[in-house]
């Protein structure tokens, strides 16, 4: 089934996508994408060719790119992760992102339809959230539902939207101990629902069917420093979440769960993924309660701000777990340095 005729955010969205291969899967995709722009970030090899289908619209940044634009600051991007897909957030001028990765599909929804993820993801971006206080009809903006009874009308204006996170049909995302236990079992149930995550809440974020305003959170949407040459991988989309969610909490800002579904195509290999994220199994049980127990000072007011705040706290807290955190926290600083050095803030009209 086509997508509709009209093409919201046309010339205020990017799509990323992190690959290492030909992007065969955008031929599925080309109804819903093809009028969208593209930056594709090529992770390993860069003497590699990546063929992208004809009629799309992209650029493509390898890393002897990011090497050149970036300069050393490009110590911050991951290689041979699919973290390095957060260069693409920084060299894009758009106000929204979406980034999806390169083996998830067109899935459909339970009457056989097509489901159009970036559309319902602009949906999402473009109705507030409502992190103060549960609506049990979920998302009070979607169709046929509202506020329900007892919800306060002084929380219903809600809380601009920064960050959509959609989901997955199919291969679960799950991490390495349970793909072992669990390797035949598949996402089959379609829930019809989004919902704002609570203020105090985390949640383990997906890079997979993501999308969020680049203006209002992008300076948090550092995806770390994980693959080749770290102690850890697969935590990449997860830690760039806890940032998000704690800084959005300080900041009076929403973030959106649930729909779309995307059809995830393939299972990575989970004795792979057990190498990746064996340290971070661990880590993690610590990692949480930090996060948990994160505040910000109230004169941090932009996300640049808050961010940097937050890459102190973890190298004061979480570096006594291990020299990594030190170097992480580092690499926070020096992707704010960076995104700031390609995304100036405009001057006032006096030229001051």
């Amino acid at each position: 089934m086509a997508a509709t005729s009209s093409y919201p955010l046309k010339d205020e969205l990017d799509i990323v996508i992190p690959t290492i291969r030909n992007l065969d899967f955008l031929e599925m995709w080309r109804p819903f994408f093809q009028p969208y722009h593209l930056i594709i970030v090529q992770d390993g090899d860069p003497s590699k060719t990546i063929k992208v289908p004809d009629g799309f619209d992209y650029e493509l940044y390898n890393r002897n790119d990011i090497n050149k634009i970036l300069g050393p600051k490009a110590s911050c991007i991951s290689f041979k992760d699919s973290a390095c897909r957060c260069f693409g957030y920084m060299v894009s001028k758009k106000k929204y992102i979406f980034t999806i990765d390169d083996d998830c599909f067109v899935a459909k929804d339970p009457t056989g339809k097509d489901i159009d993820a970036l559309q319902q993801h602009i949906n999402n971006l473009l109705h507030p959230s409502t992190p103060y206080f549960f609506n049990t009809l979920y998302d009070p903006f979607t169709e046929g539902a509202d506020f329900v009874r007892g919800y306060p009308f002084s929380l219903r204006e809600g809380v601009p939207t920064a960050v959509s996170h959609g989901l997955w049909l199919n291969i679960p995302d799950y991490d390495a101990p349970t793909q072992l236990v669990k390797p035949r079992e598949r996402n089959t149930r379609y829930v019809d629902a989004v919902m704002t995550i609570p203020k105090g809440i985390l949640f383990p974020m997906c890079g997979m069917n993501l999308a969020f305003d680049r203006t209002v959170i992008g300076p948090a949407m550092y995806f770390g420093l994980m693959g080749d040459g770290q102690p850890i991988g697969r935590y990449d989309d997860m830690w760039a979440g806890w940032c998000v969610k704690v800084i959005c909490d300080h900041l009076g800002l929403g973030i959106k769960t649930g729909l779309p579904y995307i059809w995830h195509s393939k299972a990575s290999n989970p004795f792979v993924n057990l190498k990746k994220e064996y340290k971070g199994i661990f880590w993690q049980e610590e990692i949480i309660p930090f996060f948990q127990d994160a505040t910000l000072p109230k004169d941090c007011t932009t996300v640049q701000a808050c961010y940097r705040e937050l890459s102190k706290q973890v190298k004061d807290k979480l570096g006594k777990i291990d020299p990594y955190f030190a170097k992480l926290a580092d690499a926070m600083v020096t992707w704010i340095d960076a995104w700031d050095e390609l995304n100036p803030p405009p001057k006032a009209a006096n030229g001051k």
